[in-house]
């Protein structure tokens, strides 16, 4: 584990570290998945995330944009939090239009994300937030749908960066903040 240019505080990298888990050979041999449920099941540990993420980026941003499907999970609470409105930015195929989409390549083929342009407020500042920022193509293609709807994204925040994987490259000059880069 390495840390990455820190805008977060220490204390929410020891809250994160003290309440995942880490199960060897899933979802295939030779991989280390990171598993975030344990901190979701205890709410004081979920209440201290999203209290630190609020302390970091109140009056910073307009709206939280949460990718599917964890960055819902995170997002909601922390829009609650900073009261201000959520997007959701889901994958192809899930919103009920108008929508506009944009695609991402993955190891084999192209997936889609897609946004309600209505949803969002031209101008607004938005933060991304996600569970985990691996090769960067879901969360490219956010920022892009983001502009593209005419607000501007703040910050892209992921609770755990593989950085071998290459994904902060692809985000261009937009802040990215991750609480753990492995």
């Amino acid at each position: 584990m390495s840390q990455a240019p820190r805008r977060l505080p220490a204390r929410l990298t020891q809250l994160l570290l003290a309440n995942i888990r880490e199960i060897p050979d899933f979802p295939e041999p030779g991989v280390l998945f990171r598993d975030i449920t344990p901190l979701l099941a205890n709410g004081p540990a979920f209440a201290s995330l999203i209290e630190g993420l609020a302390e970091c980026y109140q009056g910073r941003i307009d709206a939280v944009a949460g990718l599917e499907s964890r960055g819902f999970i995170l997002a909601a609470p922390l829009a609650v939090r900073l009261g201000i409105g959520m997007l959701t930015i889901r994958k192809g195929g899930k919103l009920p239009g108008p929508v506009i989409g944009e695609d991402y390549s993955l190891e084999y083929g192209t997936a889609r994300m897609e946004l309600r342009p209505d949803s969002v407020s031209p101008g607004s500042r938005v933060l991304v937030i996600d569970d985990v920022l691996a090769t960067g193509g879901t969360a490219r293609a956010s920022i892009d749908l983001i502009e593209q709807a005419g607000a501007q994204v703040a910050a892209v925040c992921m609770l755990l960066e593989l950085q071998e994987l290459g994904g902060r490259a692809r985000l261009g000059d937009v802040e990215v903040d991750c609480v753990v880069s492995y």
